[in-house]
């Protein structure tokens, strides 16, 4: 069973940046696209920013563009996202997750792994 796993969450002050990752040890991640979702409590699951296979234009949600970066590294098999400029409702539970082909580029139920997710909390 594939299983991705996130790190890098924490807790920040507003302004701060953080930096996740997001590695599937012996998962091929080269022909798949990969994003980042996030869920705070009580709220659906959104996407934030996806990455296809080739690095080539990368999507992000009106609300993190201009502060967020997406970025692979295929020979490491990990995902990045920098995220700068935190704002207090950026706070959620991050997941990464993959598909091979996507109609919805970040409609989630059409992601096939998953990650366990990490906290990411900004204070005010």
């Amino acid at each position: 069973e594939v299983q991705f796993v996130e790190s890098g969450g924490g807790l920040v002050q507003s302004g701060g940046s953080l930096r996740l990752s997001c590695e599937a040890p012996g998962f091929n991640f080269n022909d798949y696209l990969i994003g980042w979702f996030r869920q705070a409590p009580g709220k659906e699951r959104e996407g934030v920013s996806c990455i296809g296979s080739d690095d080539d234009d990368p999507y992000y949600a009106d609300s993190v563009k201009g502060r967020f970066t997406i970025s692979r590294d295929n020979t490491k098999n990990t995902v990045y996202l920098q995220m700068n400029s935190l704002k207090p409702e950026d706070t959620a539970v991050y997941y990464c997750a993959a598909v091979k082909l996507a109609i919805g580029l970040m409609n989630p139920y059409e992601y096939k792994f998953w990650g366990q997710g990490t906290q990411v909390t900004v204070s005010s």
